[in-house]
């Protein structure tokens, strides 16, 4: 059965692409989900009007995060923390300890939205990435420092 994507579906298609699938997962996944549109020739018509007005939103969202990068570009974390031997922390820094720092400094960031793989448990400077956009991550610098 031939459809036309709504949203990117991952290892299927992009947003109005037209993908055979089975019918079955087409009745019973795509379309009852409005992920899909049966593809006939007015739904090809709607789904690129659609499709023309997602790239316009999504190009504007892009400038704003690429301003945003520019404006947080400029910013450096710092956090004390008590620590043990060997410079290990009791505790860690975790993704929402920075999105709260960068609350105080007037970026309001999503926890989710900073990359950070694992909390932090060590002294040091580490790069933290805060993706703003799907292309556009910026790199901030966050110093973790001995509590005296």
């Amino acid at each position: 059965m031939e459809v036309i994507l709504r949203e990117e579906i991952e290892k299927l298609g992009t947003r109005g692409q037209v993908v055979t699938v089975a019918s079955g997962y087409a009745r019973n996944f795509l379309l009852p989900r409005r992920l899909a549109v049966p593809a006939t020739d007015s739904n090809k018509k709607i789904v690129e009007q659609e499709r023309q007005a997602h790239l316009r939103k999504d190009a504007k969202l892009q400038g704003d995060a690429q301003e945003l990068a520019k404006l947080m570009s400029s910013v450096t974390l710092s956090f004390t923390h008590k620590v043990g031997e060997n410079d290990h922390l009791f505790g860690s820094v975790t993704s929402k300890d920075i999105a709260d720092a960068l609350v105080v400094k007037g970026y309001n960031i999503d926890r989710r939205k900073i990359d950070l793989h694992d909390p932090i448990k060590q002294l040091g400077t580490y790069q933290v990435g805060v993706k703003l956009h799907k292309d556009v991550t910026v790199q901030i610098p966050v110093t973790v420092l001995k509590e005296e």
